[in-house]
This record gives structure tokens, C-alpha cells and sequence, in this order.
């Protein structure tokens, strides 16, 4: 078998290295100087920083992968559990830390916000982990939900609709268990790790405070660019070809078969199967002709986000993981999804690469801060004004210096702009997830792993099933490999 794969991320990886273990002879065209896809890095004055993905979770999957090539996570990287998971500083509350464990994040909501709150986590906690184990079988780990294996999944939906929560928004959920305002924040919070709005995403969703809390938030010496590196090389160890700086055109077909790719060198490069690492959006409007038609659909997107590296010395206590919450978290959701615009009191986000990921550190002591905002994705006819991102780094440095986390003289070294992530990942409009999960019925309309009308076509990316997130995009490659073995 022949394999061409779109893109060298995290699926594109994971996929080709599923196939070349099967036997499979596989390119990968990256467009890219170098593998990773969003989870990428920069050096700047000379110390490497991650520019993407900041945390591991379910590392079992990579393990998983990279057992195919005769080695284990933990034979390529070093892992740790950092201490605290992430670190809260809520405006009314102060220091809400996080940790890997139920157990100790209960101990540290506890001294921070009382008993009773502990006690609703506790519950939630219950809840969430309810929500995970009755719907990942069915729409994290297995097959897409797609019509045709509907009629196994209604009688197991229905079995197990109580506790897979899906006619509730994750807000409702919230006001019937959790009262307190500050750990409602940090719950409501994993509606964005999937880019969606808890005011209108399923409730299902909080499975993803189960995934962080009870099975556990990972570090990597190195940084993200660690993991990434040791998926290359074990791809490259089993004969795959990996060529940087070879954008895709077009994907070859005969009738409704794909049969190659074309690269931007004008020179086509057949195989029996192609699976696409690029956005399902960016394979649908440019990579395919109108005719035939593939039915993949791409959704509404996610949010984007305005990414940032500061340089800075920062204080001696600041965690990995720090996040600042507004007063008014709504406000901030309205301001993306209803409004369109750039949050007016953003939640900023910071990872302190050296203390997460014992990254180095510049010679004089200063350090690389990731810093991120949400941001709405670009609209889809014409960039937003240089205006509207500029006032709203004004408001993220304004924020990080009110917290004592900046001086007025740190510099942001690097900035990318959701216009810069739509730019360099085309057909996003800068959503950093796909689609948005912003409805019930979201997991059934992302895009399956196999292209339902064109034989020989996959989808191995965030913007395909299972969904957006580094071990979620794993999870597409290895899906969209099983697939396209399987149809050999």
C-alpha cells in the first residue's frame, strides 16, 4: 500500500507512523519548515520556545503510538506531573491551585475556597468522570458516529444518556451543582480547550475536567517540541518519507477515487490512499475539486486566539500554568461568539516554559512566557483591522502588569494574531480547534476519518473526528490509518 499524507502535525504523524508499521510505504508533504503543525516553535535570541500546545494529557495514547515503533514514551521523553497542575488567580478568590489527582486538588480547593466548595467539586468531579466513561467508547476512542453506525450507537446514546449529559449546556449543568463563583470560572474555562461556548455547548463536554483532574496534566522536559521530535523520529525510523517544505496543491482524483496528490512543484505523486492532516475546510475548498462532491462538511469554527512570548523576569512563585480571570467571564464569551469581536476584559493564559517544561532561560535570567488570549476566528470575507488586535495586546499587557507578572519595559518578542494562525493554516479562518461544539448534535456532524463519498480519501486532523487537542488529533491519525488499512 501507498500512502501520501497532507501535513506533518500531530495526526499526520501519528497516522504515517501507524501505517508504515503495518507496511505501508509513506510520504508525508509538509508545507512547513519543520513537523509539529500547530504544536510548532521559534527560536528567539537564541532559546527555543514552543508556540502552540503548552500540556500533555492522556499520554497512554502517544505511548500507545509510539510502541508501533518499538519504543515508549517514556524511552524518548522525560515526563513528570508538575506541581500544581495550573494555577488560578481569580479576582475575588486570589490562588486556586490545580493539581493531577482528585485528591489533591480537593485538599487545595478546600484551604482556598472552603469546604463547601470542595465539596461541590467532589461532586462534580463524580459527575464529570460519569460523563467521560459512558461516551469516550463511543465518541473519543472509537469510530466516528457516522449514519451508518447509528443504529449501534442510538440504543447505547439512549442507555447512556443520563450520564453522557447532552441536552444540557455545560452552564446549565453548572447552576444545577456548583455554587460558588470562582470554581465555577475555573469549570466553565474547558469549554475553550475545544475553542466552544459553555453557554451553548453540551454539557457532555465537562468530561474534560475529568480528563485534566482525574486523569492527570503532564509536563515535558523540552517542551511539546520534545513529544513532537520523538514522533518524527519514530516515524523516519520506520522508513517514512518526511518532506519539509512540500505544500499540497491538490489531491488527485479518478472518478470518486483519490489516487495522488499534487505538490505546489507541479509534479504528482501517486498512492492508493491520501490522508489529510490539513483543516477538513482547507481540504474541501482547496485541495478537492467541486466535482465529485466528498461530503465532508466543515462547521462553524472555534475560537481562535492571540498568542504571545514575553520576556520577562518573573516572580520567583509563579506556577507553569498561571490563568487571570475577568470579573465577568460571560462578558468575555459574549464578546467572542455574540458580539465577534476581541474580549473587552480577556482571560489570559501564561506558561512559564522553563518551570513547565524546563525549558532554558536566556543568559541573564529572563524567561519565555506563552502568553494567550481567546479571540474570535477572522471573519470569512475580510481580516479584522490591525486596530482590534493591537487594543487587545494593550489589554493582555495591562492585565500581566496589574497581576506583578510584567514590567512596563518587557517586550513581547513574537506575536501571532488569529489573522497569522488563518494565514499559516489555511482554511481555519484562525480557529484553533475545527468546529466549534456548540450544539448537541456536534460530535455527529464533525467530519468522519473516512471521506464519505470519495473511496481512498481520510481526515486525520483536529478538524475531523474525534476533535481538536493533541491527543484527540492522535487519536484522528491513528482512526483515519485504521481505516484506510482496512479498505487495502
Amino acid at each position: 500500500m501507498k500512502a501520501a499524507v497532507i501535513g506533518a502535525g500531530i495526526g499526520g504523524l501519528c497516522a504515517a507512523i501507524r501505517l508504515a508499521a503495518a507496511g505501508a510505504d509513506v510520504t508525508v508533504f509538509e508545507a512547513g519548515p519543520a513537523p509539529g503543525g500547530k504544536a510548532g516553535t521559534i527560536t528567539l535570541d537564541g532559546v527555543e520556545v514552543d508556540t502552540g500546545p503548552s500540556v500533555l494529557t492522556m499520554p497512554d495514547v502517544f505511548d500507545r503510538v509510539l510502541q508501533l515503533a518499538g519504543r515508549g514514551l517514556h524511552d524518548v521523553v522525560q515526563v513528570r506531573v508538575p506541581s500544581p497542575a495550573s494555577r488560578a488567580l481569580d479576582p475575588d478568590a486570589g490562588v486556586v491551585d490545580i493539581h493531577t489527582g482528585v485528591e489533591p486538588t480537593l485538599d487545595s480547593v478546600r484551604d482556598a475556597l472552603g469546604g463547601h466548595a470542595a465539596g461541590e467539586l467532589r461532586d462534580f468531579l463524580t459527575y464529570a468522570r460519569r460523563i467521560w466513561d459512558a461516551s469516550a467508547p463511543w465518541f473519543v476512542l472509537g469510530p466516528a458516529p457516522t449514519p451508518g453506525r447509528l443504529p449501534r450507537l442510538v440504543p447505547a446514546a439512549i442507555r447512556h444518556l443520563p450520564a453522557i449529559d447532552p441536552l444540557r449546556t455545560m452552564d446549565a449543568a453548572l447552576d444545577a451543582r456548583v455554587r460558588h463563583p470562582a470554581l465555577r470560572r475555573i469549570l466553565r474555562r474547558y469549554a475553550t480547550y475545544n475553542g466552544s461556548d459553555p453557554r451553548r455547548a453540551p454539557a457532555t463536554l465537562h468530561c474534560i475536567a475529568w480528563v485534566e483532574i482525574g486523569l492527570g496534566v503532564y509536563a515535558i522536559d523540552g517542551g511539546i517540541a520534545a513529544l513532537v521530535r520523538a514522533l518524527a523520529d519514530a516515524a523516519v525510523s520506520l522508513g517514512v518519507d518526511l518532506r519539509l517544505d512540500t505544500p499540497v496543491d491538490r489531491v488527485l482524483l479518478r472518478g470518486r477515487q483519490a489516487v495522488g496528490v499534487r505538490t505546489a512543484d507541479g509534479v504528482d505523486h501517486a498512492a492508493d490512499a491520501v490522508l489529510s492532516n490539513a483543516d477538513a475546510a482547507h481540504l474541501v475548498r482547496d485541495l478537492l475539486p467541486p466535482r465529485p462532491r466528498s461530503g465532508v462538511h466543515a462547521g462553524p469554527p472555534s475560537m481562535s486566539g492571540w498568542t504571545a512570548i514575553l520576556r520577562t523576569r518573573a516572580p520567583a512563585d509563579l506556577a507553569g500554568h498561571t490563568v487571570l480571570f475577568p470579573q465577568d467571564y460571560t462578558a468575555e464569551f459574549a464578546d467572542i461568539f455574540d458580539r465577534d469581536r476581541p474580549p473587552r476584559d480577556p482571560t489570559v493564559y501564561l506558561c512559564a516554559q522553563s518551570r513547565a517544561h524546563a525549558r532554558p532561560r536566556w543568559a541573564d535570567g529572563t524567561e519565555a512566557l506563552f502568553v494567550m488570549a481567546n479571540a474570535p476566528a477572522e471573519p470569512p470575507d475580510s481580516p479584522r483591522p490591525p486596530r482590534a488586535w493591537s487594543d487587545l495586546e494593550d489589554r493582555v499587557r495591562a492585565r500581566l502588569r496589574a497581576a506583578g507578572l510584567a514590567q512596563p519595559g518587557d517586550p513581547f518578542l513574537w506575536v501571532r494574531t488569529p489573522r497569522g494562525l488563518a494565514t499559516r493554516f489555511r482554511g481555519t479562518r484562525g480557529a484553533i480547534y475545527g468546529a466549534s461544539s456548540n450544539d448537541p448534535l456536534s460530535a455527529f456532524r464533525r467530519p468522519p476519518n473516512r471521506a464519505p463519498r470519495i473511496r481512498g480519501l481520510y481526515l486525520a486532523s483536529g478538524s475531523a473526528h474525534p476533535g481538536g487537542g493533541m491527543p484527540l488529533c492522535a487519536l484522528s491519525g491513528l482512526r483515519a490509518a485504521e481505516e484506510a488499512l482496512e479498505d487495502a
